[in-house]
């Protein structure tokens, strides 16, 4: 039997720090789902299909790796997906005590599903998609913080003149 993670998240952007995750987790299991949460209630930069896209791009290099999208309560999506884990990074101690209390509902609603946490490395816990976005919005250079791909994109969002 194949072991299978759902590692879920807005990705509004994907950023390096999540790409660590995603590759981490492909060593660790057989396939792992990208879930891309719609996040309306977060006011998204960009629509789940620019999301999705962006999410592709950055890991089509990784053959166990699938992109999808995800409505609704995560337990059922893992439990559609016949996976058993969901994968969740953290890049700070401040980032625990809210992905434990997930952690904890997400057993309550489904004991069989077992959450892990991997650290980012270090030099991504800084990082987050929230950042990204202002220091781009504001013509600051993000090349270290995403993908190229990722990068460009921001860039038409913004307007291409304020980054170069």
């Amino acid at each position: 039997m194949s072991k299978i993670a759902v590692y879920p998240g807005g990705f509004d952007p994907i950023t390096n720090g999540h790409l660590d995750i995603v590759r981490r987790a492909s060593q660790m299991f057989d396939r792992v789902v990208v879930a891309v949460a719609s996040s309306v209630d977060k006011h998204p930069l960009f629509d789940i299909d620019e999301r999705i896209d962006m999410v592709q791009k950055a890991v089509a290099g990784l053959r166990n790796v699938q992109v999808d999208r995800i409505d609704g309560l995560l337990v059922n999506y893992v439990r559609r997906k016949r996976a058993a884990v969901i994968v969740r990074g953290l890049r700070a101690v401040s980032d625990f005590e809210f992905e434990f209390q997930l952690a904890l509902m997400n057993r309550k609603l489904d004991s069989r599903i077992e959450t892990i946490f991997l650290m980012t490395k270090d030099e991504y816990t800084f990082i987050s998609s929230r950042l990204v976005k202002e220091i781009s919005q504001l013509g600051g250079d993000v090349s270290g913080f995403v993908p190229r791909g990722v990068k460009r994109t921001l860039a038409h969002k913004f307007g291409a003149a304020r980054l170069r």
